[in-house]
Parts: C-alpha cells; sequence; structure tokens
C-alpha cells in the first residue's frame, strides 16, 4: 500500500497573525489561501517538503460542530490543548532563537527528553503547541 501524508489541520483564530508566525517565523511557504463567508483556510509547508503540507482554518467552519462545541473548541484553543504539531529541524538552538524572538510563547526551551529527543516546545498564536525537535 502506498499512502502518505499529504496535509494535517491546525485551527486559527487570527488567520493573519498566524501566517505571519507560520511564514516569516518558521519560515514556511504559502500554497493557498482561500476565504469564504469571512473565513479563511491558509495552507502551507516547508519549502523542501511540497507534498505535506498544513492547513490553518477555522474551527468554526467544521460542519456539525455545535455551539457548544464551539466554546469548548475556543475555550482549549485559549488554554492551548486542543492542536499539536511535532516539527523536526537539524539546528534546534537557531530555531529556537528565531521563535523565541518572534515574541511566541515559549512553554519549554531547549531540552534533552528523558526519551531520547532533545526538543523544545511553542505555541502559535492561535494556541496550538508546538514541539520542535533536533533531527539528527
Amino acid at each position: 500500500m502506498d499512502i502518505s501524508i499529504h496535509a494535517s489541520f491546525l485551527p486559527h483564530d487570527d488567520p493573519d497573525a498566524s501566517l505571519a508566525f507560520y511564514r516569516d517565523t518558521l519560515g514556511f511557504e504559502v500554497r493557498n489561501d482561500v476565504g469564504y463567508n469571512g473565513m479563511r483556510w491558509i495552507t502551507m509547508g516547508a519549502a523542501g517538503q511540497p507534498g505535506t503540507s498544513i492547513v490553518l482554518y477555522p474551527p468554526v467552519a467544521s460542519p456539525g460542530v455545535t455551539d457548544d462545541e464551539k466554546r469548548t473548541i475556543a475555550e482549549m484553543m485559549a488554554k492551548g490543548t486542543f492542536a499539536t504539531m511535532l516539527l523536526a529541524t537539524p539546528d534546534l538552538d537557531a530555531a529556537f532563537e528565531r521563535i523565541q524572538a518572534s515574541g511566541a510563547e515559549i512553554v519549554e526551551e531547549p531540552t534533552m527528553q528523558p526519551y531520547g529527543v532533545r526538543d523544545c516546545a511553542v505555541r502559535d498564536p492561535a494556541g496550538n503547541l508546538l514541539r520542535v525537535q533536533e533531527r539528527r
């Protein structure tokens, strides 16, 4: 079977702030930016990985989500417990310095984890937890 990861979705509540963070801080390229009914879906990814993308989406647009669920999603996003993404870089210290200089919320500075991975943790403008691992 030949299956690959094409796209993963992360929620946003401020498309301009999320766009700036993923493009200007992380260096991702914008592949698509679609607006509909006052909402935006922004597809981004690493320049060297054209087949894998992150779609920043408005979670309130998800079909079948009730008003109570929308409130819960908003609360979880605000706490940073709704979504997580793992990223990797060959130079964690340089990536961390760039992320920290952007003013992003730092959750954990670069640390050697007991499970053998050196990483850091930050939150994007929507509160999503991003762990950045050092690729060896």
